[in-house]
């Protein structure tokens, strides 16, 4: 069997605000608990297992690959809400998309850096 990837943890201030926020701003399923994950499931099987942390964590940066359509409705998701987002990681670029395909940043609530985008980079 080729290798997956299944799931990967995601340390958070508080998993209840931290997964729902991102599924209402990606629009999947609500998060599902699973012993003391709350879990997010994407498209293609991967789950993000969000947990809880107290103190300081290193905050992560997760890519989400999108259709067109989904990226319209995810921007207007996060415009509405008047989050800030970025056309790079490092957040010099505030209130831009980038040109590769199209993409953003935005942070969640415990400081994740979060990417949408319409094409894998190298395409």
């Amino acid at each position: 069997m080729p290798v997956q990837l299944n799931h990967t943890i995601v340390p958070a201030r508080d998993k209840q605000e931290s997964a729902t926020f991102l599924a209402e701003i990606l629009g999947t399923d609500p998060p599902t608990p699973f012993g003391h994950f709350l879990c997010l499931e994407t498209a293609n099987g991967v789950s993000l297992d969000y947990v809880d942390r107290d103190g300081d964590f290193e905050h992560g940066h997760y890519a989400f690959l999108v259709t067109e359509g989904e990226f319209d409705a995810i921007f207007d998701r996060v415009t509405e809400r008047g989050l800030r987002y970025w056309a790079d990681p490092a957040h010099t670029q505030e209130g831009s998309i980038n040109g590769h395909g199209r993409g953003f940043y935005f942070d969640d609530p415990s400081g994740h850096n979060m990417e949408v985008l319409t094409r894998p980079y190298g395409s």
